[in-house]
């Protein structure tokens, strides 16, 4: 089997470095691709990509730069397009998300149990930094609505850590393009497929290091209305 990691990148010069270090040292028992997509970086992020390769040649890495700025969904999709592995792993391009999970998330895949798993921050014993108390209250909101619409039921629907089989994206067709991604990606996962079986979603508990919007967090308050849109139009109109 082979993993493809998907790493959409958006001004990450300060930790773009650190972070694929990290990835390529996590251990996961079979090949790995690592696919980035650069959203259009402006704060010296694109300088990097020579020098990544030269320090890594060993590595399958493949760096796509987009001319224009679209967003997180839009570039996930592109990366997604480019990835040829069996298993499909979404990882930001900060260090709030730790790559030794890889195991944990891996783990009900590799073993038949799962097509889909979700990283949860909010599941499990691993460490986790103490957030903000209403980024956590927005983001528990947003994941009880996901749930009721969907009727998975999931801790934490806005997780980076979604992994998935290759054959999950097989007739779907993602549209959102920035935060609103998560939302999309959950409603379709909770229907049938095309053979008219549902996907089989599994949660593990993550470490987690958020970061402030003064440490670079981009998402805010604001992201939350067009997800909450998201949530009723996927599960309804799409």
């Amino acid at each position: 089997m082979r993993l493809s990691i998907v790493i959409p990148v958006f001004n990450e010069a300060a930790t773009l470095e650190e972070l694929l270090a990290r990835v390529i040292a996590a251990p996961v028992g079979m090949d790995k691709q690592i696919v980035i997509v650069d959203d259009a970086s402006s704060d010296g992020t694109r300088e990097l990509y020579p020098k990544l390769k030269a320090r890594w040649p060993q590595e399958d890495l493949v760096v796509r730069l987009q001319t224009k700025n679209k967003g997180k969904g839009a570039a996930l999709r592109e990366g997604f397009r480019l990835a040829a592995g069996d298993i499909i792993l979404i990882q930001d391009a900060d260090l709030e998300y730790n790559p030794e999970d890889y195991a944990y998330l891996l783990k009900p895949i590799v073993e038949g149990k799962a097509d889909v798993v979700y990283g949860s921050r909010f599941r499990g014993g691993a460490a986790r930094r103490v957030d903000r108390f209403w980024h956590m209250v927005g983001n528990r909101i947003v994941t009880v609505l996901s749930n009721m619409f969907t009727n998975l039921h999931l801790s934490d629907m806005e997780t980076c850590y979604k992994v998935f089989r290759r054959e999950v994206l097989e007739g779907m067709t993602l549209r959102c393009n920035r935060f609103d991604f998560e939302p999309e990606f959950t409603a379709k996962i909770s229907k049938r497929n095309r053979q008219g079986r549902h996907w089989r979603v599994y949660e593990v508990g993550i470490s987690y290091a958020g970061r402030s919007r003064d440490e670079g967090k981009k998402i805010s308050f604001f992201d939350g209305f067009p997800a909450l849109w998201a949530i009723i139009r996927y599960r309804f109109f799409d």
